[in-house]
């Protein structure tokens, strides 16, 4: 079974989350028979090990995590990696693929410019 994980910083603020959550929404509706978790770095949960480890004892044997991101900071560039690495040894059974930040895909970056130039009412 195929696992996202739609992963974030966190904030203490309950309102950050609701952008991070219609993704993962639009996901489970794209894909109704994958596993769609949202994970935090820090100040939310659940974080990555939590989300990841439900959705290996839902029967997960393949994770993509999906970083909200705009750019390749520190967090997707140094502390991504790192938690990547130690899931794959806890879960050597599962599959992990760390796709690129999301602000790092030119079709994300292309809708924004055309949000940014769309005439309004």
């Amino acid at each position: 079974m195929l696992g996202v994980i739609v992963f974030a910083h966190g904030s203490r603020d309950p309102l950050w989350r609701l952008p991070v959550e219609s993704v993962a929404q639009q996901i489970a509706r794209s894909a109704p028979a994958a596993a769609v978790s949202c994970a935090y770095l820090e100040l939310c949960e659940p974080d990555m090990a939590t989300a990841v480890r439900q959705m290996v004892d839902a029967g997960a044997t393949r994770v993509r995590v999906l970083p909200l991101f705009f750019g390749m900071g520190k967090h997707a560039r140094e502390d991504l990696p790192v938690l990547m690495k130690d899931l794959a040894e806890s879960h050597p059974q599962v599959r992990f693929e760390q796709l690129p930040a999301a602000g790092e895909d030119p079709r994300l970056t292309a809708l924004l410019a055309q949000i940014a130039l769309e005439t309004g009412p």
